[in-house]
């Protein structure tokens, strides 16, 4: 059964920084795609930043340029830095894997207000 363990979110001010982390065990699982998403009540699921097994990234426009997301493929885990965050980056945060099934994290709060 593959599991995934978020870490790392929390409460900070408007030009704070978060680090999300995320690790993926289970039946030798090797996902291809890890990533993250977010979402807020009432509005759908929405990318964040993805990276393949290769380190080769995709993120919203809404986050180039502040949040890196990179991976430790011999961990199985993702991390997702969070710099210069901003109110509207409040969400849970979800982490995502695939391989040939998708499966998903039980979703970290990320809180920016001061």
């Amino acid at each position: 059964q593959v599991q995934l363990v978020e870490s790392g979110g929390g409460s900070v001010q408007p030009g704070g920084s978060l680090r999300l982390s995320c690790a993926a065990s289970g039946n030798s699982f090797r996902p291809i795609v890890m990533g993250w998403y977010r979402q807020n009540p009432g509005l759908q699921r929405e990318l964040v930043a993805i990276v393949d097994r290769a380190g080769v990234t995709t993120s919203a426009d809404s986050v180039k340029g502040r949040f890196t997301i990179s991976r430790d493929n011999a961990k199985n885990t993702v991390y997702l830095q969070m710099n210069n965050l901003k109110p509207e980056d409040t969400a849970v945060y979800y982490c995502h894997a695939q391989r040939i099934l998708s499966y998903w994290g039980q979703g970290t709060q990320v809180t920016v207000s001061s």
